[in-house]
């Protein structure tokens, strides 16, 4: 293999790059479980979390990727036979229905092209058609990675509650959560699904359920078997800080300094203020360089990574190589449905503004070197102006406070 120098451009949609101090921190000596010391860590990451998620309830941390976090999501609350709707707005909510399909749920699972996000108007009618109420849960990913389109959370809870229907409501916060604005309590959310490795700026390896008091009254009637994911044993441990198994212990060392990070040192709203900025800039260069954002509506644009359309007869996946090849920049594939038609760049976690722009001139420098039909200085023109424009904005606002 040749040696690449310089560092490599991890600009996926997650995981993301990890910051130096998260890793010195998960570098750490592994210390006693069952000791004070690890108490006292425990309760600060999971107060630490409810800042995050914004809520009052109890959140639950899994050894596990969102995957995990998806299954206790449904084995806790869900039974055998159990309706629920879902909707398919991309890659990752169709893997989430495939597993409540293999689970014994019966998903109503909604059809959709992949560039909007869920309709809430559609979600009342729905609802208002199950007289029975047969379904049993709504389940929506609210920023969805494969396609780069957000749906409005806040507007779905409105369409429940208008259809007056008991449904519990499950949220995929996966790659928005600590990235775009969430509200797990205002949004009347009863179970949200998190992962580590993404705006929580941590290796893979961790998951959460944010838990309202709706869902843990729903474990005492469901039946689809669960022993690891169990949240009743997890909650009862939290209590004291402790937990019911080994927790990982070195991870959870890294989520104390990334928490440290977003909520004490930069601010929760500054990191969607800044999620927004490099979202903006981006689109602005994918638009400058003629090229489509796959994302059709410009309400549900994603703040944690934008979805390129590749023009007709030209591979995602060979200009993708082109960019790795020759300047160590690795960007989202197409998934799935769109691949080979799409690719995606991931503007989350630890991410400035010139990463951002060294990610751009990367991406423009290799649809000219892939022969990607494209109008040149969308980085220069678009992306940098809007940048600069926004630095001064917020400087002028900074002297006004002072």
């Amino acid at each position: 293999m040749t040696h690449q120098s310089g560092r490599h451009f991890l600009q996926i949609p997650g995981p993301t790059n990890v910051p130096e101090r998260v890793l010195r921190a998960i570098d750490s000596a592994t210390i006693d479980h069952r000791g004070p010391e690890f108490q006292q860590m425990s309760k600060e990451v999971l107060a630490g979390l409810k800042q995050v998620f914004k809520t009052k309830s109890p959140v639950v941390i899994f050894p596990a990727s969102g995957t995990g976090a998806w299954e206790a999501a449904l084995v806790n609350t869900l039974s055998p036979g159990d309706k629920v709707l879902m909707y398919e707005t991309g890659h990752f909510a169709t893997l989430w229905h495939n597993m409540a399909r293999r689970l014994g749920i019966d998903p109503v699972f909604v059809p959709g092209d992949w560039r909007h996000g869920v309709d809430a108007a559609q979600v009342e009618a729905k609802l208002a058609e199950d007289k029975s109420h047969a379904i049993k849960a709504v389940m929506v990913v609210h920023n969805e990675t494969s396609t780069g389109v957000v749906t409005r959370v806040g507007e779905v809870r409105k369409a429940i509650d208008r259809a007056k229907h008991p449904a519990l409501f499950m949220v995929d916060t996966i790659s928005s959560l600590a990235s775009i604005d969430y509200r797990h309590d205002e949004w009347g959310v009863d179970v949200t699904v998190a992962g580590s490795q993404k705006g929580l700026m941590l290796p893979p390896g961790l998951s959460f359920n944010a838990v309202s008091d709706k869902a843990l009254a729903a474990v005492k009637s469901a039946k689809l078997p669960r022993s690891y994911w169990n949240w009743e044993e997890m909650i009862g441990a939290n209590k004291d800080g402790w937990y019911p198994y080994t927790p990982a212990t070195n991870l959870l060392y890294g989520l104390r300094v990334a928490l440290k990070m977003l909520i004490e040192e930069e601010g929760l709203e500054n990191v969607f203020k800044r999620h927004d900025r490099h979202a903006e800039a981006t689109r602005r260069a994918v638009k400058a360089w003629g090229l489509e954002i796959l994302c059709a509506n410009p309400a549900e644009y994603s703040s944690s990574l934008t979805a390129v359309l590749m023009p007709e007869g030209h591979s995602e996946i060979a200009f993708r190589q082109v960019v790795l090849d020759r300047f160590n920049l690795s960007l989202g594939s197409g998934l799935s449905k769109i691949r080979d038609k799409v690719f995606r760049i991931g503007h989350l976690g630890d991410f400035n503004d010139l990463m951002l722009l060294g990610t751009l001139a990367g991406v423009e420098m290799g649809l000219g070197l892939a022969g990607v039909p494209h109008q040149k200085g969308g980085v220069a023109r678009e992306s940098a102006r809007r940048l600069n424009a926004a630095h001064w904005v917020a400087r002028r606002a900074d002297q006004q406070v002072i």
